[in-house]
């Protein structure tokens, strides 16, 4: 199933690019259900402590660890960023056996059953009992504020590096079409009946009533209050980018974006 989801050669088609003096995102072409052109991002942030945090890490192509290499070479934490942004972390976490794997609950038992993906141990774990007391590294959590919104379909984590006051995010928001992603396919982002159907669920022009929708009525449907409470907090963040798996990256404004389209839950009300 991964080999309809994923490139067969990541290395031409992947933009590997610095968005900051700090924050670097591998970015390729995805297709959910192996149909839907959403896309796929890692980011790699260098820690001033000079470790190397991965977040949702795409294919370890040669161009990849080149650049891992030229950012210092010293993977300390290899993050899914949340149930299902886990495809690479084998892969990563094999190269670079020293750097701690972060995840949330319930994510190392899915990969336990599977024989491709189980064997590597998290030394990390979100859940909805310790995320209010939840602590990682110094080094790390000096640089991140996190928030773990188990409350989402998907268990997300949702990090803002601070320094370069950047949110980090998986499905929490989507930003399509992804165009930086495919834009070195040769194929239109936008096409396919299904879609284009999904980019006017996932994207943040105009009002965003659609994916207000999704959020409110799909996404938070499990526990809305706990949902609400996690996308206030993280709208009390300082962030102005927006670095999301799915989609373009937002280099600037993000935080009104944000606000925008969740405004439903940050206010607790259906317009």
């Amino acid at each position: 199933m991964t080999s309809k989801l994923i490139p067969s050669d990541p290395s031409k088609v992947m933009v590997i690019r610095q968005v900051t003096p700090n924050i670097t995102t591998c970015s390729a072409p995805f297709l959910r259900f192996g149909r839907l052109k959403v896309g796929g991002r890692g980011t790699i942030v260098r820690l001033q402590s000079g470790a190397l945090a991965v977040f949702s890490p795409t294919a370890l192509t040669p161009e990849v660890r080149s650049t891992v290499e030229s950012m210092g070479n010293k993977v300390g934490y290899i993050a899914a960023g949340d149930y299902e942004h886990h495809i690479f972390i084998t892969e990563w976490a094999k190269a670079y056996p020293s750097a701690k794997l972060l995840g949330v609950e319930g994510l190392a038992e899915k990969r336990e059953k599977d024989q491709a993906t189980a064997g590597s141990k998290f030394q990390h774990v979100w859940t909805q009992k310790n995320k209010a007391n939840m602590k990682v590294d110094p080094e790390f959590d000096e640089e991140f504020d996190y928030e773990y919104v188990g409350s989402h379909a998907n268990k997300e984590l949702v990090l803002v590096h601070k320094r370069d006051r950047t949110l980090i995010e998986a499905d929490m928001m989507f930003n399509l079409p992804a165009k930086e992603q495919f834009s070195r396919t040769g194929e239109d982002p936008t096409s396919g009946t299904l879609t284009r159907l999904f980019i006017g669920l996932q994207n943040t022009m105009g009002p965003a009533k659609w994916q207000k929708r999704f959020l409110w009525y799909v996404a938070s449907a499990g526990d809305r209050q706990g949902f609400n409470q996690s996308a206030r907090k993280i709208a009390s963040w300082d962030f102005d980018r927006i670095i999301p798996c799915h989609g373009d990256v937002i280099e600037s404004g993000g935080k009104s974006i944000f606000k925008k389209v969740f405004d439903w839950h940050l206010n607790a009300s259906v317009k």
